[in-house]
Protein backbone atom coordinates (compact mmCIF):
# COMPACT_ATOMS: atom_id res chain seq x y z
CA UNK A 1 0.00 0.00 0.00
CA UNK A 2 2.89 2.43 0.15
CA UNK A 3 3.37 2.87 -3.50
CA UNK A 4 -0.19 3.51 -3.63
CA UNK A 5 0.44 6.29 -1.09
CA UNK A 6 2.98 7.75 -3.44
CA UNK A 7 1.19 7.03 -6.67
CA UNK A 8 -1.32 9.09 -5.12
CA UNK A 9 1.18 12.00 -5.21
CA UNK A 10 2.53 11.43 -8.77
CA UNK A 11 1.46 14.17 -10.82
CA UNK A 12 1.59 12.36 -13.86
CA UNK A 13 -0.89 9.55 -12.56
CA UNK A 14 -4.07 11.74 -12.46
CA UNK A 15 -6.23 8.61 -13.73
CA UNK A 16 -5.37 6.76 -10.37
CA UNK A 17 -6.42 10.54 -8.63
CA UNK A 18 -9.64 10.30 -10.12
CA UNK A 19 -10.88 6.89 -9.40
CA UNK A 20 -10.54 7.76 -5.85
CA UNK A 21 -12.06 10.98 -5.89
CA UNK A 22 -15.01 9.21 -8.26
CA UNK A 23 -15.51 6.67 -5.62
CA UNK A 24 -15.60 9.22 -2.52
CA UNK A 25 -18.27 10.62 -4.78
CA UNK A 26 -20.03 7.61 -5.02
CA UNK A 27 -19.99 6.56 -1.81
CA UNK A 28 -22.37 8.41 -0.36
CA UNK A 29 -25.45 8.30 -2.91
CA UNK A 30 -24.25 4.35 -3.07
CA UNK A 31 -24.38 3.73 0.73
CA UNK A 32 -27.32 5.99 1.16
CA UNK A 33 -29.93 4.67 -2.13
CA UNK A 34 -28.55 0.71 -1.48
CA UNK A 35 -29.56 1.04 2.15
CA UNK A 36 -33.44 1.42 0.99
CA UNK A 37 -32.39 -0.75 -1.96
CA UNK A 38 -31.85 -3.15 1.02
CA UNK A 39 -34.41 -2.77 3.16
CA UNK A 40 -37.35 -2.66 0.37
CA UNK A 41 -35.92 -5.88 -1.16
CA UNK A 42 -35.78 -4.77 -4.51
CA UNK A 43 -32.05 -5.63 -5.52
CA UNK A 44 -33.19 -7.33 -8.86
CA UNK A 45 -35.08 -4.29 -10.17
CA UNK A 46 -31.59 -2.64 -9.29
CA UNK A 47 -29.71 -5.29 -10.91
CA UNK A 48 -32.23 -4.91 -13.84
CA UNK A 49 -31.42 -1.47 -14.12
CA UNK A 50 -28.04 -1.54 -13.70
CA UNK A 51 -27.54 -3.78 -16.65
CA UNK A 52 -29.43 -1.86 -19.44
CA UNK A 53 -27.09 1.13 -18.67
CA UNK A 54 -24.85 -0.81 -21.55
CA UNK A 55 -27.61 1.05 -24.22
CA UNK A 56 -27.34 3.61 -23.40
CA UNK A 57 -23.58 3.78 -23.55
CA UNK A 58 -22.90 2.19 -26.94
CA UNK A 59 -25.71 4.87 -28.28
CA UNK A 60 -23.58 7.67 -26.28
CA UNK A 61 -20.14 6.17 -27.99
CA UNK A 62 -21.78 5.53 -31.17
CA UNK A 63 -23.17 9.12 -31.50
CA UNK A 64 -19.74 10.54 -30.76
CA UNK A 65 -18.35 8.62 -33.92
CA UNK A 66 -21.01 8.25 -36.03
CA UNK A 67 -23.24 11.46 -35.80
CA UNK A 68 -20.62 13.88 -34.48
CA UNK A 69 -22.43 14.30 -31.07
CA UNK A 70 -19.45 15.47 -29.01
CA UNK A 71 -21.11 16.57 -26.18
CA UNK A 72 -22.90 12.62 -25.57
CA UNK A 73 -20.45 11.68 -23.08
CA UNK A 74 -21.03 7.61 -22.10
CA UNK A 75 -21.94 8.71 -18.46
CA UNK A 76 -24.42 10.89 -19.77
CA UNK A 77 -26.09 8.13 -22.07
CA UNK A 78 -26.09 6.04 -19.26
CA UNK A 79 -28.11 8.19 -17.77
CA UNK A 80 -30.58 8.73 -20.10
CA UNK A 81 -30.60 5.05 -20.74
CA UNK A 82 -31.02 3.72 -16.38
CA UNK A 83 -33.54 6.93 -16.14
CA UNK A 84 -35.65 5.24 -18.61
CA UNK A 85 -35.35 2.19 -17.64
CA UNK A 86 -36.26 2.74 -14.03
CA UNK A 87 -39.03 4.06 -15.42
CA UNK A 88 -40.50 0.81 -17.61
CA UNK A 89 -39.80 -0.88 -14.89
CA UNK A 90 -41.33 0.65 -11.90
CA UNK A 91 -44.80 1.19 -14.13
CA UNK A 92 -44.20 -2.98 -14.92
CA UNK A 93 -44.10 -3.99 -11.59
CA UNK A 94 -46.86 -1.36 -10.24
CA UNK A 95 -49.47 -1.86 -13.68
CA UNK A 96 -48.68 -4.97 -15.68
CA UNK A 97 -50.51 -8.36 -15.00
CA UNK A 98 -48.33 -10.32 -16.73
CA UNK A 99 -45.36 -12.13 -14.73
CA UNK A 100 -43.56 -9.00 -13.71
CA UNK A 101 -40.03 -11.07 -13.82
CA UNK A 102 -39.85 -12.25 -17.26
CA UNK A 103 -41.15 -8.63 -18.42
CA UNK A 104 -38.34 -6.99 -16.45
CA UNK A 105 -35.84 -9.83 -17.27
CA UNK A 106 -36.79 -8.67 -20.80
CA UNK A 107 -35.77 -5.30 -20.30
CA UNK A 108 -32.78 -6.53 -18.32
CA UNK A 109 -31.46 -8.40 -21.65
CA UNK A 110 -32.74 -5.93 -24.18
CA UNK A 111 -31.20 -3.07 -22.79
CA UNK A 112 -27.52 -4.89 -23.37
CA UNK A 113 -28.30 -6.28 -26.66
CA UNK A 114 -28.73 -2.66 -27.74
CA UNK A 115 -25.53 -1.69 -26.25
CA UNK A 116 -23.65 -4.21 -27.70
CA UNK A 117 -25.14 -3.90 -31.24
CA UNK A 118 -24.31 0.04 -31.13
CA UNK A 119 -20.97 -0.73 -30.14
CA UNK A 120 -20.60 -3.21 -32.46
CA UNK A 121 -20.90 -0.73 -35.06
CA UNK A 122 -19.02 1.84 -33.76
CA UNK A 123 -15.78 3.03 -35.60
CA UNK A 124 -12.67 2.23 -34.13
CA UNK A 125 -12.22 -0.45 -31.28
CA UNK A 126 -14.42 -0.25 -28.13
CA UNK A 127 -14.10 -3.06 -25.47
CA UNK A 128 -17.58 -3.67 -23.83
CA UNK A 129 -15.83 -5.54 -21.25
CA UNK A 130 -14.12 -1.94 -20.11
CA UNK A 131 -17.85 -1.16 -19.28
CA UNK A 132 -19.09 -4.19 -18.15
CA UNK A 133 -16.72 -4.67 -15.53
CA UNK A 134 -14.58 -1.23 -14.75
CA UNK A 135 -11.28 0.52 -16.31
CA UNK A 136 -9.72 2.82 -14.28
CA UNK A 137 -8.22 4.35 -17.07
CA UNK A 138 -11.84 4.97 -18.19
CA UNK A 139 -12.19 7.64 -15.26
CA UNK A 140 -11.92 11.25 -16.50
CA UNK A 141 -12.17 14.61 -15.02
CA UNK A 142 -15.60 15.16 -16.64
CA UNK A 143 -16.65 12.32 -14.87
CA UNK A 144 -15.67 12.97 -11.90
CA UNK A 145 -18.29 16.76 -12.16
CA UNK A 146 -20.96 14.39 -13.44
CA UNK A 147 -20.96 12.39 -10.73
CA UNK A 148 -20.52 15.10 -8.25
CA UNK A 149 -23.87 16.66 -9.88
CA UNK A 150 -25.57 13.78 -9.98
CA UNK A 151 -24.80 12.87 -6.45
CA UNK A 152 -25.54 16.56 -5.47
CA UNK A 153 -29.40 15.69 -6.56
CA UNK A 154 -29.57 12.34 -4.98
CA UNK A 155 -28.67 13.58 -1.23
CA UNK A 156 -30.66 16.82 -2.30
CA UNK A 157 -33.77 14.48 -3.14
CA UNK A 158 -33.04 12.81 0.23
CA UNK A 159 -33.10 15.04 2.05
CA UNK A 160 -36.64 16.66 1.28
CA UNK A 161 -37.96 12.93 0.58
CA UNK A 162 -36.45 10.98 3.07
CA UNK A 163 -39.54 10.10 5.65
CA UNK A 164 -41.61 9.27 2.89
CA UNK A 165 -39.17 6.88 1.50
CA UNK A 166 -38.39 5.20 4.78
CA UNK A 167 -42.08 4.94 5.47
CA UNK A 168 -42.72 3.14 2.09
CA UNK A 169 -39.74 0.89 2.06
CA UNK A 170 -41.13 -0.37 5.58
CA UNK A 171 -44.58 -0.89 4.79
CA UNK A 172 -46.25 0.74 1.90
CA UNK A 173 -50.03 0.06 2.42
CA UNK A 174 -49.62 1.74 5.76
CA UNK A 175 -47.61 4.64 4.11
CA UNK A 176 -50.63 4.75 1.12
CA UNK A 177 -53.28 4.99 4.24
CA UNK A 178 -51.28 7.78 6.32
CA UNK A 179 -51.70 9.52 2.59
CA UNK A 180 -48.15 9.03 1.47
CA UNK A 181 -47.89 8.93 -2.04
CA UNK A 182 -46.90 5.40 -1.93
CA UNK A 183 -46.67 4.85 -5.63
CA UNK A 184 -44.81 7.73 -6.61
CA UNK A 185 -42.29 7.58 -3.86
CA UNK A 186 -41.47 4.15 -4.85
CA UNK A 187 -41.09 5.05 -8.31
CA UNK A 188 -38.73 7.63 -6.91
CA UNK A 189 -36.61 5.13 -5.23
CA UNK A 190 -36.18 3.54 -8.74
CA UNK A 191 -35.17 6.35 -10.44
CA UNK A 192 -32.52 7.01 -7.35
CA UNK A 193 -30.99 3.94 -8.00
CA UNK A 194 -30.85 4.38 -11.32
CA UNK A 195 -28.93 7.62 -10.66
CA UNK A 196 -27.05 6.15 -7.98
CA UNK A 197 -25.67 3.29 -10.53
CA UNK A 198 -24.67 5.55 -13.28
CA UNK A 199 -21.95 7.39 -10.77
CA UNK A 200 -19.58 3.91 -10.52
CA UNK A 201 -20.07 2.23 -13.58
CA UNK A 202 -16.98 3.96 -15.24
CA UNK A 203 -14.56 2.18 -12.18
CA UNK A 204 -16.11 -0.57 -10.84
CA UNK A 205 -18.35 -1.53 -13.93
CA UNK A 206 -22.28 -2.44 -14.89
CA UNK A 207 -22.04 -6.02 -13.84
CA UNK A 208 -20.08 -5.45 -10.76
CA UNK A 209 -21.79 -1.84 -9.56
CA UNK A 210 -24.68 -3.55 -8.11
CA UNK A 211 -22.52 -5.20 -6.03
CA UNK A 212 -21.13 -1.62 -4.06
CA UNK A 213 -24.97 -1.07 -3.88
CA UNK A 214 -26.07 -4.12 -1.65
CA UNK A 215 -22.71 -5.40 0.08
CA UNK A 216 -22.32 -3.04 2.16
CA UNK A 217 -25.80 -2.27 3.75
CA UNK A 218 -25.99 -5.85 3.90
CA UNK A 219 -22.78 -5.87 5.85
CA UNK A 220 -23.84 -2.99 7.87
CA UNK A 221 -27.63 -4.76 9.00
CA UNK A 222 -25.62 -7.47 10.79
CA UNK A 223 -25.10 -4.91 13.95
CA UNK A 224 -27.27 -1.89 12.77
CA UNK A 225 -29.48 -1.31 15.22
CA UNK A 226 -31.49 1.73 13.60
CA UNK A 227 -32.01 2.20 9.69
CA UNK A 228 -29.77 6.21 9.93
CA UNK A 229 -26.69 3.79 11.52
CA UNK A 230 -27.55 1.24 9.18
CA UNK A 231 -26.99 4.12 6.15
CA UNK A 232 -24.35 5.57 8.07
CA UNK A 233 -21.85 2.52 7.98
CA UNK A 234 -22.91 1.81 4.99
CA UNK A 235 -21.32 4.92 3.26
CA UNK A 236 -18.16 4.32 4.86
CA UNK A 237 -17.80 0.95 3.79
CA UNK A 238 -18.40 1.50 0.58
CA UNK A 239 -15.65 4.35 0.35
CA UNK A 240 -13.35 1.67 2.44
CA UNK A 241 -13.87 -0.91 0.18
CA UNK A 242 -13.33 1.66 -3.11
CA UNK A 243 -10.30 2.67 -1.00
CA UNK A 244 -8.61 -0.36 -0.01
CA UNK A 245 -9.40 -1.94 -3.51
CA UNK A 246 -7.79 0.42 -6.09
CA UNK A 247 -4.72 0.26 -3.52
CA UNK A 248 -4.59 -3.54 -4.01
CA UNK A 249 -5.34 -3.58 -7.34
CA UNK A 250 -2.67 -1.16 -7.93
CA UNK A 251 -0.18 -2.74 -6.16
CA UNK A 252 -0.44 -6.47 -7.74
CA UNK A 253 -1.50 -4.75 -11.07
CA UNK A 254 -5.14 -6.43 -11.09
CA UNK A 255 -8.45 -5.30 -12.51
CA UNK A 256 -10.09 -2.68 -9.55
CA UNK A 257 -13.71 -3.42 -10.03
CA UNK A 258 -13.50 -6.86 -9.27
CA UNK A 259 -11.06 -6.41 -6.53
CA UNK A 260 -13.30 -4.09 -4.67
CA UNK A 261 -15.82 -6.52 -4.76
CA UNK A 262 -14.29 -9.48 -3.74
CA UNK A 263 -12.64 -7.51 -0.54
CA UNK A 264 -16.75 -6.40 -0.34
CA UNK A 265 -17.57 -9.92 -0.43
CA UNK A 266 -15.40 -11.15 1.54
CA UNK A 267 -15.75 -8.44 4.46
CA UNK A 268 -19.70 -9.59 4.14
CA UNK A 269 -19.41 -13.65 4.43
CA UNK A 270 -16.68 -13.16 7.41
CA UNK A 271 -18.60 -11.08 9.49
CA UNK A 272 -22.06 -12.82 8.68
CA UNK A 273 -20.26 -16.00 9.40
CA UNK A 274 -19.24 -14.32 12.65
CA UNK A 275 -22.45 -12.99 13.17
CA UNK A 276 -24.15 -16.29 12.94
CA UNK A 277 -21.89 -17.93 15.59
CA UNK A 278 -22.11 -15.33 17.97
CA UNK A 279 -26.26 -15.33 17.77
CA UNK A 280 -26.22 -19.14 18.20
Amino acid sequence: MTEFFQALLDPDLVFLRNALFLGLIGSLPLGAVGTFVVARRVSYLAAAIAHSVLGGIGFALYSRQVLGWSWMHPMLGALLAAVLSAGLIGWVSLRAKQREDAVIGSIWVTGMAIGLLFIARTPGYVDPMAYLFGDILLVTSSDLWIAGGVGALIAGILLIWHRQIVAVCFDAEFAAIRGVRAEWIYLLLLLLTALTVVILVSLVGIVLVIALLTLPPAIAALRARSLGGMLVAAIVMNFLFVFVGLGVSFSLDIPTGPTIILIAAAVYLVLNGVCRIFTR
